[in-house]
């Protein structure tokens, strides 16, 4: 879907307006810090052995040779938090400066900025009661190591804690859905050995330099299980995870209605179910009893139970989808339990957007694979194809691959076993870790090399060596020049446009920013051979078809065709 600033605008000041009737329960939510009482502030200093390796005590942060971070961290929720935030400082900055500076590029007016921080405010005046003590005690730890330039926009704590729910928010206000995750799980029959397997690509794009310094994080928690999740600086929410009882979760978002107050993240949900559950139901259980602001369906596979399931979550609704008779369960960006059949958004969903196009091609992908194996799974995370292998040129959101993943993910929960895509996207060598080997014997043994398994890591794509790729990353950037530009109503040089097309030929878009360039310019018919090629294209969503039908009729009106 092509972005809309001035509908994402429009959006933000009818809430700002909303936020101007009422302030109640704002102050309350600023002065609110967790109960520390419980917990210990002491924990080892940090040591720095170079760039890419720290200590304190048995806990560590290192980078491995395929540039993704691993973090070990052992505590009570506060030192867990504060070691966190001790040992991952610099990354945690540089995530924090990279968000916020793109706050501030967006909204350049100190004046505005400071609205802008007030209707934050007032949006997650109640999100602090819907947050565990647990985590918030965590995220206070945290706090401790953010960048205090930024205390104008927010207070540490607070600024922390509000980002958590960045991922909900986004995804809400961005067309109302940020984000196009595929994800699959496979057991029975369907696998080489009969075994659970899942994987997942986690489409989240918040900008290149957000998903630089990707961390693999394990915690050994006081209270609850140990568990691993790909994670960012500053993040304790879970998008991807598996705990050492063989519990996976991973979240795809759904189509949500605009929210008007925060409630619990949805990664603070998941995050609860990987360190407190070892079961679907207990998973279920935990899902249930939080009050969440967006739409999301969790995947939650068990080791112990060699399933999958597929839990629902919305502001007023909850359901589970179950595949009692069947060895797979596909999941995209729709809901597919009984409570949602009639879901009036859930079926728009399904119908306008790219949702519906990409379970297909998945379920086409997963079908021929007989006996999955985490080659064969990794080999359909990075699919740019469409369905029965049409082109859709690359960056289109009907693929499973569009190539913008923070990141892709394979997991094997009954041998605690799981494969993580180092960069670029998910055509970087996936790197393999076990659980088993992570946390045995861990207390009094840190490591300063890495934690992964390099003898089952599976190669990185070939196709990052080609041109096609090279083209592909030139276009993008030529992408973001050219919407730009027309944003900004300036010229281009001539070869800039050009270069669009000739860079990403199979792709709609393209040829539709071509002719949108023309059109503005008053050069119709040129605008309009530009969108006619686009309309041969497959374009990516129903609104966007229209958009491309409507430039057509009225180039052709304007060209006297």
């Amino acid at each position: 879907m092509l972005k809309n600033n001035s509908f994402r605008w429009n959006i933000l000041f009818l809430l700002s307006f909303l936020f101007l009737l009422s302030s109640c329960g704002v102050k309350k939510s600023l002065e609110d810090k967790p109960d520390l009482s419980a917990y210990s502030d002491a924990v080892p200093q940090r040591e720095k052995i170079n760039d890419s390796t720290y200590f304190a005590g048995d806990n560590f942060l290192t980078k491995n040779k395929y540039g993704l971070w691993e973090l070990y961290v052992e505590g009570d929720p506060l030192q867990r938090g504060l070691l966190t935030g001790s040992l991952t400082e610099e990354l945690f900055n540089y995530q924090e400066q990279v968000f916020l500076d793109k706050i501030y590029d967006l909204v350049p007016s100190k004046g505005q900025r400071n609205f802008l921080t007030k209707f934050i405010r007032w949006f997650n005046r109640k999100m602090y009661t819907y947050i565990p003590n647990e985590y918030k005690a965590e995220i206070f730890g945290v706090s401790q190591f953010a960048d205090p330039a930024y205390n104008d926009f927010a207070p540490q704590y607070l600024r922390v804690l509000y980002m958590h729910g960045a991922h909900d928010i986004g995804h809400a206000l961005q067309d109302l859905m940020l984000v196009g995750c595929s994800s699959f799980a496979v057991w029975g029959d369907k696998t080489a050995d009969d075994e659970l397997l899942l994987a997942r690509n986690f489409d989240f794009y918040a900008g290149d330099e957000f998903a630089k310094n990707k961390i693999i994080a394990f915690y050994a928690p006081d209270e609850g299980n140990k568990f691993m999740q790909i994670t960012w600086g500053g993040f304790l929410g879970v998008v991807s995870g598996m705990n050492d009882a063989g519990l996976t979760v991973t979240i795809n978002a759904g189509k949500s209605k605009i929210p008007l107050i925060a409630k619990t993240p949805i990664t603070l949900v998941t995050r609860e179910i990987l360190q407190h559950a070892s079961t679907i139901d207990e998973a279920i259980a935990i899902a249930k009893k939080r009050e969440v602001f967006v739409s999301e369906s969790i995947m939650v596979g068990s080791a112990n139970e060699r399933r999958a399931v597929l839990i629902e979550v919305s502001p007023k609704n909850f359901g589970v989808y179950e595949v009692p008779n069947n060895d797979e369960l596909l999941c995209t960006n729709h809901f597919q339990s009984e409570v949602y059949k009639d879901d009036r958004r859930n079926q728009k969903t399904i119908a306008e957007s790219h949702t519906e196009y990409r379970f297909e091609r998945l379920t086409q992908l997963v079908d021929k694979e007989d006996k999955m194996t985490p080659e064969k799974a990794v080999a359909i995370l990075r699919d740019t194809k469409g369905i029965d292998g049409e082109p859709l040129g690359y960056g289109n959101e009907k693929a499973l691959n569009q190539l913008l993943a923070h990141h892709g993910i394979v997991f094997k929960p009954e041998e605690r076993k799981v494969w993580v895509s180092a960069n670029p996207y998910q055509l970087g060598a996936f790197v393999c870790y076990d659980l088993d080997a992570v946390f045995a014997n861990r207390a009094g043994n840190p490591s300063a090399t890495t934690l992964a398994d390099d003898a089952l890591t599976i190669a990185r794509d070939p196709f990052v060596e080609t041109q096609e790729f090279k083209d592909y990353e030139a276009y993008r950037k030529l992408e973001r020049e050219v919407e730009q530009t027309l944003e900004q109503n300036e010229d281009v040089e001539k070869n800039v446009i050009l270069a669009l097309a000739k860079n990403n030929p199979e792709y709609w878009k393209a040829y539709f920013l071509t002719g949108k360039y023309y059109f503005e310019r008053g050069w119709y018919a040129a605008a309009l051979k530009q969108f006619e090629i686009a309309n041969t294209k497959v374009v990516t969503t129903v609104p966007d078809q229209k958009m491309l039908d409507k430039y057509i009729k009225k180039s052709k009106r304007r060209s006297g065709k």
